[in-house]
């Protein structure tokens, strides 16, 4: 069943496993160290006993059980046993809160998804690695529906055979930790094995869809001086795509008298080529943990992350021949010129990415404080590139393969963190805890080729041909027909400084009674402008076993400086009602002459006010907790419409538009503080663990999520735009912000272990969500469905186990309900947050020396 889409496959799986097995040297006492240690950490993760280092700083430790705020511990086996390869899908396969849609939307988007947590974009979650911020992603979602505009941290550039532990905390931190931190904290903490290795291969592909699966993981650690390690870790892996289209297209070639082409008997009629998984991406992610101690008080300790991924993506439409042959509808006119594409064509984006964080930092203590200084800087550099296009206005000399441009994120981070106990007489010592921080980042978009985006000045000669007689005298429109590079005009580079001071202070006022109490301070050089955050976090021990705890707390998101700074042309198909209309429409960053004609302002940061509430159940082998929560945000920045369309301001905004320097455009779009939302919700998770002497151990868990995102107010037009008919955030994308994702999702696993045999049982319930339009006639509600997954796995020798597992065991899809365009792609809609493509089976071998 497995691998068998390509010898590009087959040899990257084969030589990568050869590779791994030459460089095993099996040492069974470091096996079993590590398997002790190992099953130590699971054993405290399912007690609850487990220390946590997020949300609680300073020198008094706190377990999950006691912690005043919601906070999961995912340990290395968890996330290997899903059967996924992506931090990404691993998460939202095991959160609940998380979530992910098949398709996003069209750009990057389709290949660096976006994610939502809590029913909000990935950016309003704060990610540390080692509990120092993550820079972000380069590539921003400015074509996405779902989490449009964001700029995540991308957390699949991230090996997860260098992962020790994942810390999630469900409640807002900006005033523990800053900017990002509204709907929680992801705090990925590496390996610190300090001796022995793992080694994983990993196989498997869709079961009717292809989507070829290869990976090879392991990590190595080694002492250091006296007490110190370094622990190194790779992954490389190969995934192709997957295309779930319906029915082939009955022609791709123009007919010839009325007969099919001959050529129609080798041609490929499933032409959409990329509606499912849309990419075929190779990554290799590597990292190092390592700590040196200089003395008996003092550590050095460093870490690093290096990424790169190659992607080759699909997603997007298939450009038909332009006299409409094929049973394809007229989709791009003059653009596709039959002398270079007689049967239409699939274009191809393409993105090169190398993505890298290295920190270094001292630990030390003074005068009775603890003393923690590092400073880390992270880079995500990507080059984008189209391929199997053209740009027609440079007539049949085109060539079909483009550099489109570049960008970058940079962030320079340096920390100071000081914190000691004092004995104020109460139950434990009061944690104080004092910090400042600089930040300096910046996002460059650098322009690509002339060719990908200038105008050639070709006019289609009128002719005899089908072609020159529809076409004939006209110019096609300049800039690739699939995607369009970065010209100079879009081109920027923006930079800010960021200097921010905190407090933090805890203390168990009884020996029942928690509360913590924290302040921050932010300087931004832009116009974030200076912000202050706070929150108070309790816990209350009703009876043994039995609390009560919440708090509240008040947040910000500081504008990222590509919503800022981004800007594109780019050529997209909108869907207004059932129809796909093509268009040419301008993105403009908020500081420039045309989008301040249009009203808009420089972005402010948002502003966040959250309530959380829960209660907290344990005893012996069973823990239940209960939270419920408010998140109000404020100045949420969103995308406009399309300005300028023929029901969306029309000529007027057109006319502003080349007054202001921009032509050849249909409409255009930026970002703007728009709406403010309120996000309710409810997270309940149960674990009980059931350790028997015939049947093995049991630990069973059981996580429910809901929530529900209500738009409370929508700016009115600016006075740029009063007196005209526009609408400024629509219907559609105010839809999408509080149904396109579902509003609960159950998760029941079963992980249950005897002797050398274990086997892990997955079920997951998707709530119902809807794919809108600007007319409600034309929404499309998508049922809720149960997902299973299953993995099987025994352990061979002390330094051997395979396992075998499906994702979606039993080849489960969406409903059949969505808008089909005639290449036979959207058949399933395109927000399913389990994917379009069906069960994917799996097989794994591991080996630990």
């Amino acid at each position: 069943m497995f691998l068998t889409s390509g010898a590009d496959v087959n040899k990257f799986f084969v030589s990568s496993f050869l590779a791994g097995v030459s460089f095993l040297a099996i040492s069974p006492a470091r096996a079993e160290e590590a398997a002790d240690a190992a099953a130590e950490v699971a054993a405290a993760e399912a007690d609850g006993s487990a220390i946590v280092v997020t949300g609680a700083r300073g020198r008094i430790q706190r377990s999950v059980a006691d912690s005043p705020v919601p906070i999961d511990v995912i340990g290395p086996q968890e996330l290997k046993n899903t059967g996924r390869t992506g931090l990404k899908e691993i998460l939202g396969n095991i959160i609940p809160s998380l979530s992910m849609p098949a398709l996003g939307g069209g750009g990057t988007s389709a290949s660096v998804r976006p994610i939502s947590i809590r029913g909000l974009s990935g950016d309003y979650v704060l990610v540390l690695v080692n509990g120092k911020r993550r820079h972000t992603t380069s590539l921003i979602n400015n074509l996405s529906r779902i989490s449009g505009g964001s700029t995540p941290v991308d957390i699949d550039l991230i090996p997860t055979s260098g992962v020790g532990r994942i810390e999630v905390l469900r409640d807002g931190a900006a005033a523990q930790y800053g900017s990002d931190a509204i709907s929680g904290v992801i705090n990925i903490i590496l390996d610190n094995t300090a001796r022995g290795g793992e080694l994983s291969v990993t196989g498997g592909q869709l079961y009717e869809k292809g989507g070829a699966l290869a990976q090879v993981s392991g990590s190595y650690g080694v002492g250091l001086g006296d007490g110190g390690f370094a622990r190194f870790a790779v992954e490389a892996k190969y995934h192709d795509r997957a295309d779930s289209s319906a029915e082939p297209v009955p022609y791709v070639y123009p007919l010839v008298d009325g007969q099919p082409d001959p050529r129609e008997a080798d041609a490929n009629h499933l032409i959409a080529g990329g509606y499912g998984r849309s990419n075929r991406d190779k990554i290799v992610n590597t990292s190092y943990n390592a700590e040196l101690p200089l003395g008996d008080d003092t550590t050095l300790y460093s870490f690093s992350t290096l990424s790169y991924r190659n992607i080759k993506d699909a997603r997007g439409a298939y450009f038909a021949s332009a006299t409409g042959y094929g049973g394809l509808a007229n989709s791009s006119g003059a653009s596709v010129l039959p002398q270079l594409y007689p049967a239409g064509f699939q274009a191809y984006r393409r993105i090169w990415e190398w993505d890298f964080q290295a920190a270094l930092g001292l630990r030390s203590e003074f005068a009775g404080w603890s003393l923690d200084v590092s400073s880390s800087f992270g880079r995500d550099n990507v080059k984008l590139g189209a391929e199997n296009t053209l740009n027609p206005s440079l007539g049949p000399d085109s060539k079909s393969s483009f550099f489109m441009g570049r960008q970058k994120q940079d962030l320079w981070v340096n920390n100071l963190d000081i914190s000691r106990d004092l004995d104020l007489g109460l139950a434990r010592p009061v944690s104080l805890s004092l910090g400042v921080e600089h930040r300096w980042e910046r996002f460059r978009n650098i322009a690509g080729e002339p060719d990908s985006y200038r105008d050639g000045g070709y006019v289609i000669p009128l002719d005899d041909t089908p072609f020159g007689q529809l076409y004939g005298g006209r110019s096609p429109s300049p800039g690739l027909v699939s995607f369009t590079g970065t010209s100079p005009a879009d081109a920027s580079s923006i930079s800010r400084n960021n200097v921010a001071a905190y407090v933090d202070v805890s203390a168990d006022l009884t020996p029942g009674w928690f509360l913590g109490l924290a302040g921050r301070f932010e300087h931004y050089s832009d116009s974030a402008g200076n912000t202050f955050s706070a929150k108070a976090s309790t816990r209350v021990e009703l009876a043994k076993g039995l609390a009560l705890r919440g708090g509240v707390n008040t947040g910000f998101r500081a504008p990222s400086l590509a919503q800022t700074a981004f800007s594109t042309t780019q050529n997209t198909v909108t869907v207004i009602g059932d129809e796909r209309v093509s268009t040419v429409s301008k993105f403009l960053p908020v500081n420039s002459a045309a989008a301040i004609a249009l009203g808009a302002k420089p972005l402010k940061p948002e502003k966040s006010l959250n309530f959380t509430a829960g209660v907290t159940y344990e005893t012996g082998p069973f823990r239940l907790t209960v939270d419920a929560y408010q998140i109000r945000i404020d100045d949420r920045i969103v995308k406009t419409e399309f300005l300028g369309t023929a029901s969306n301001g029309g000529a007027a905004i057109k006319d502003i538009l080349v007054a202001n320097g921009i032509d050849d455009v249909d409409s255009a779009q930026f970002f703007t503080n728009a709406i403010d939302t309120r996000t309710r919700g409810v997270d309940v998770v149960g674990e009980y663990t059931l350790d028997t002497a015939l049947l093995g151990t049991f630990r069973l868990n059981a996580a429910y999520s809901y929530n529900r995102t209500k738009i409370l107010h929508v700016i009115d037009n600016p006075d740029e735009l009063s007196t005209l008919n526009v609408t400024l955030f629509g219907r559609q994308a105010q839809r999408d912000l509080v149904a396109a994702l579902p509003r609960s999702k159950v998760v029941l696993s079963s992980n249950w272990s005897l002797d050398k045999l274990r086997a892990l049982v997955r079920v997951t319930r998707y709530g119902q969500y809807t794919e809108s339009s600007n007319v409600a006639a034309s929404d499309r509600t998508f049922g809720a469905k149960w997902v299973t997954d299953a993995e099987i796995g025994y352990q061979l020798t002390d330094n051997f186990d395979i396992a075998v597992g499906a994702n979606n065991l039993f080849d489960l899809y969406p409903d059949r309900n969505g808008a089909v365009a005639a290449d036979g792609s959207g058949l399933y809609g395109n927000f399913a947050p389990f994917g379009l493509s069906g069960g994917f089976y799996y097989a794994r071998l591991g080996v630990k020396f």
